[in-house]
């Protein structure tokens, strides 16, 4: 435990979110009686999350300059047959970064907030929901054992289903939150089978505990099979970051979620919820890193997302559903980065694209607002000249997107491809190795193409807006809550008030230059201009193997910043890129009329991917429609067949007994009358058979 960190300050940081998300969903709300305002609220929370960040900068201070360390339990809550059940910390250069991320980018969602939920009605409540989700985020990524990684985990889920169900009168919207719900749900049975064989087999739920104890555990077999243990955990911890993440085939819920605001989808959907399963897989590298089986099984995963789930973003008319898309496809990069063991290529990842990707979403806010809650970009067209700072904003992002050398997200997007070529060379024999090679490449050029096309719609082109006098989409909005005010005419576009444009100018900074600073100390050991070795950035937390350590064999080709970005130019990622990019704008910009005749052609695979490749079918018609019919029959068969034959059987004796009152009448000469007939029957039987 360093001096340096105090407990009492670092307990500060997730408890002054919390504080704030009571004070305004307590007092702000007719839960307990509306004794403070919308002014009071916001500034409560977003005071809670600023000091949080506050707090957060500085502890990554002492933690990267002083060499600070922090684990410790703060409170034990039980202990069970030895098992103890605690509340602590583990603070380390990964927990860090991830505080300063979460907090950073939930301050700029917090800010945004105050203009783009201005006229709703739960205004206080949203900012209580978001608020908690700080607190929630926070508990996870600072946990040191498995029982607050599992709460924190847990608490996200549940704040989510909150969020993305805000607007509770819309039946999509509720639909939306149950479908993340009931999805997240399939892979936290993983999740939780993995940490109790943790428990059971190591006896600790504490990170470092358990840690000690990996070599033991990979030597253990799973009973009654000849699977090894560490390979049955670690999948199981895998499937819940699968749901969490928004990995193939669980990621059905994540486009979904679009129907809560879109604050939500930047604060959950960008930067921080769905980078949780990225965080747990880093954190547990050294189970990870004991399984090659684990390992794979998360490289295919991965690419399987990167490429396949991108190519649906291509065919996407909703703003934000192209920018939901995108999320998985980078999603799918940092997992790849997980399965060829470049657990800090994945985390810096994790961090810049939270900064372009919470931009992008911000970005798509504001074009929301500006076009009177209108989402379809074929009803849009020709905004840069009505919304500057957003165009320019969401270019910025788009850049970094894309891979753009110089930009934040070459960085880490590139290093990941040129990560995974490693791999494949060294394992010219493996059909996994070789089909993520291709397919982050591949990627490439799928994501250039529906970005600029997002770009291209939205900007550039005839202003179509001017067409749409009706505005008849309003089901299709993302604030149901203007839907009565009822406009009509043609409605100009405008730019939003300086709450929504100042974060998306914050966040454009670091999306053009954390990545060039940052790149050398986070990934290679250098100085920020590549030219003083140091210690690793993730020393102590991420733990690789020697000989898995691709990040270790691409530092010796790193030179600085520059000279990564100017050899970025000639890599093949940033071909196909450019193919992306002059496709989009070929078919959006010069030859527009080209887009009928290949839509024409290509009807069959636009249709697939319109249809999410069916895997929405197979969820909600397949898997919970198929289990609904087998209730269905279940029940038809137990009211039938069973209730039928024990309602039958009480209705037999019931007649039985009803023709036995009758027989019982109670006069002798009845019952004289019916001995003389059995002693007839009798004589009869005996002469039949013995006379």
């Amino acid at each position: 435990m360093s001096q340096t960190l105090s407990a009492a300050t670092l307990l500060a940081v997730p408890l002054a979110p919390l504080a704030g998300s009571l004070i305004a969903g307590i007092l702000g709300t007719a839960f307990g009686g509306n004794r403070i305002g919308r002014t009071a609220s916001h500034t409560a929370t977003i005071l809670g999350v600023f000091i949080a960040f506050v707090l957060s900068a500085l502890t990554l201070k002492s933690v990267l300059v002083d060499g600070a360390r922090f684990n410790q339990t703060l409170y034990e809550w039980m202990v069970v047959g030895g098992l103890k059940m605690e509340v602590g910390f583990l603070i380390d250069s990964l927990t860090a970064v991830m505080m300063c991320v979460v907090t950073f980018v939930s301050l700029m969602v917090h800010l945004y907030t105050i203009g783009y939920m201005h006229d709703d009605d739960g205004y206080n409540r949203f900012f209580s929901y978001i608020s908690l989700f700080t607190f929630s985020m926070l508990m996870l990524v600072m946990s040191n054992n498995f029982l607050q990684l599992f709460f924190g985990w847990e608490a996200v889920g549940l704040v989510s289903y909150l969020l993305i169900g805000f607007w509770f009168n819309r039946p999509t919207a509720i639909f939306a939150n149950m479908k993340a719900f009931l999805v997240n749900r399939v892979g936290d049975f993983g999740f939780i089978l993995g940490i109790g064989l943790i428990a059971a087999y190591a006896g600790s739920l504490n990170y470092g505990e358990v840690f000690a104890k990996s070599g033991e555990l990979a030597k253990l077999g799973f009973p009654g099979t000849d699977w090894m243990l560490i390979t049955v955990i670690c999948i199981g911890l895998f499937i819940g970051a699968m749901g969490k993440s928004a990995q193939f085939p669980l990621h059905v819920w994540l486009p979904d979620s679009m129907e809560g605001p879109t604050p939500i989808s930047a604060l959950i959907h960008a930067a921080t919820m769905v980078t949780a399963g990225i965080f747990m897989v880093a954190r547990m590298s050294p189970l990870f890193e004991l399984s090659e089986t684990a390992l794979n099984f998360i490289l295919f995963i991965g690419a399987t997302t990167a490429f396949w789930t991108g190519l649906i973003g291509m065919v996407q008319n909703d703003i934000k559903r192209v920018v939901a898309y995108s999320t998985l496809s980078q999603l799918g990069y940092m997992t790849v980065a997980l399965g060829v063991s470049a657990y800090s290529a994945a985390v810096y990842h994790l961090m810049t694209h939270a900064f372009f990707k919470a931009l992008l979403f911000l970005g798509a806010g504001s074009v929301i607002i500006g076009m009177h809650h209108e989402q379809d970009m074929t009803k849009m067209g020709g905004l840069r000249k009505y919304m500057p700072i957003t165009h320019i904003t969401m270019w910025i992002g788009t850049l970094a997107l894309v891979g753009t050398p110089f930009f934040s997200g070459f960085y880490s997007k590139d290093t990941i491809i040129e990560a995974a070529a490693h791999h494949a060379a060294e394992n010219a024999g493996s059909f996994i190795a070789q089909y993520a090679n291709w397919a982050v490449l591949l990627g490439a050029f799928v994501t250039s193409f529906y970005s600029f096309r997002l770009l291209y719609l939205t900007f550039f082109g005839e202003e179509r807006f001017r067409n749409n006098h009706a505005h008849d989409a309003h089901g299709a909005h993302d604030d149901a809550h203007h839907d009565a005010h009822g406009h009509h005419g043609v409605q100009v576009p405008h730019e939003s008030p300086w709450v929504v444009t100042v974060p998306l100018v914050l966040l454009a900074i670091p999306s053009m230059l954390i990545g060039f600073f940052t790149v050398g100390p986070m990934l290679f050991g250098t100085d920020m201009l590549g030219h003083v070795k140091q210690l690793p950035f993730f020393l102590g937390a991420i733990e690789v193997l020697q000989e898995n350590d691709v990040i270790a064999a691409l530092a010796h080709e790193f030179h600085g910043p520059v000279a990564f970005a100017l050899h970025g130019f000639m890599a093949p990622a940033f071909m196909l890129a450019l193919m992306g990019f002059f496709l989009a704008t070929l078919l959006y910009m010069v030859k527009p009329e080209w887009r009928v005749a290949i839509t024409r052609h290509l009807a069959w695979p636009i249709r697939l991917l319109q249809r999410k490749y069916y895997m929405d079918d197979l969820w909600i018609g397949g898997f919970a429609g198929g289990g609904l019919k087998i209730g269905k029959a279940s029940s038809s068969i137990d009211s039938g067949l069973i209730d039928g034959a024990v309602n039958g059987s009480v209705s037999f004796i019931g007649m039985v007994a009803a023709l036995a009152r009758r027989v019982q009448t109670g006069y002798l000469y009845h019952y004289a009358f019916a001995m003389i007939l059995g002693l007839v029957a009798l004589l009869a039987m005996a002469k039949y058979y013995w006379l």
